[in-house]
């Protein structure tokens, strides 16, 4: 009795490679592969070392922070980053000192829900250093549940714009004696959606995650730009960057995250879609390191190059008028001196 043909049944190896399977599957890997590499955005390349440079980079433990800040100390910058968990600061710096093979790496905490921290953190770096070349705005909440914090201010707001305004005014000293010097502040195209709500800042009416998240960028970007133009002959650069969609814990709070079996679901569309972390990192890199953006100021960036801002953040009369209405949210008389 003859043994049966265990490949029986099998497509012929022969026939398949006859045909035009394999030119079809290499086509639509190849597509998938270029259209990943897309996805993940332009790079910055330039190899500018930063031996003897200093920078803060808030929010820094993790997601574009955290490689943002990798990528500086690999270039041999000082680099002191903060967050809200120390436990979690000292493990992050232990592990970066490893892999960019520098030990000038620090972790001070600072809660930005919280002017007091906020100060409590200006006054420990100033303790520690007397030059910064880089302050890189990173930390953000996005789209969270409405909470209030000990200064009676929508979180998102004071998060998200109130409390860099208040770091920004009691490093400007330094940054300026630092010249050339850069402030750099991510944001999101949900700016262009917000609107500050000057009757109801706290949104206590009407909150929607939507709505504080869009109000906060907003007032970010505004801040910026008047900055920058108050900045001009001081040395000190100001840029503006949208990171893109990157695969962060930012949005933990969005629907499709808040579910178990829907984020696992979405997982493989998401990582296909989104940009790593390192990804996102790269154009904040190009404001802060770009011989250009150093000889420049005010601009907003998106993958490695100038991008133009909406409309409705070019108003004047928008930008002067949150910027008073910040001074007396902060409780600052003028903004850059130390009193």
């Amino acid at each position: 009795m003859s043994r049966p043909n265990p490949l029986e049944g099998l497509p012929n190896p022969e026939a398949l490679y006859e045909s035009w399977w394999p030119i079809i599957i290499a086509f639509a890997i190849g597509i998938g592969y270029a259209l990943r590499q897309y996805m993940r955005g332009a790079r910055c390349m330039t190899d500018l070392k930063l031996t003897g440079k200093v920078a803060i980079i808030t929010g820094g433990t993790k997601g574009i922070g955290k490689w943002t800040a990798l990528d500086m100390a690999k270039r041999g910058a000082r680099i002191y980053i903060c967050g809200k968990d120390k436990e979690e600061g000292e493990k992050c710096i232990e592990e970066m000192r490893t892999t960019a093979k520098n030990e000038s790496i620090f972790f001070i905490p600072c809660d930005l829900r919280s002017f007091k921290a906020v100060r409590e953190f200006v006054e420990a770096f100033k303790k520690k250093e007397t030059t910064l070349h880089y302050l890189i705005h990173n930390a953000a909440v996005m789209m969270c549940p409405r909470e209030v914090t000990e200064d009676n201010f929508e979180s998102q707001f004071q998060v998200n714009f109130l409390s860099p305004f208040l770091m920004t005014h009691l490093l400007l000293d330094i940054l300026k004696s630092s010249k050339p010097s850069r402030i750099i502040n991510l944001v999101a195209p949900a700016y262009s959606l917000g609107e500050i709500k000057w009757d109801d800042i706290n949104l206590e009416k009407d909150y929607t995650t939507s709505a504080g998240f869009g109000q906060s960028k907003l007032a970010l970007v505004l801040f910026g730009i008047n900055l920058a133009v108050r900045l001009e002959k001081e040395g000190v650069s100001v840029h503006q960057v949208l990171p893109g969609i990157a695969k962060t814990k930012i949005y933990r709070h969005m629907p499709f995250q808040q579910n178990g079996f829907v984020a696992m679901s979405f997982g493989p569309i998401t990582w296909f879609l989104m940009k790593t972390a390192d990804d996102g990192a790269q154009t904040v890199l190009y404001a802060t390191l770009s011989e250009l953006a150093g000889k420049t100021t005010g601009f907003l960036y998106k993958e490695c190059a100038i991008t133009e801002y909406d409309d409705k953040v070019k108003n004047e009369d928008l930008q002067k008028k949150l910027w008073s209405e910040a001074l007396k949210m902060t409780n600052i008389k003028e903004f850059g001196v130390i009193e």
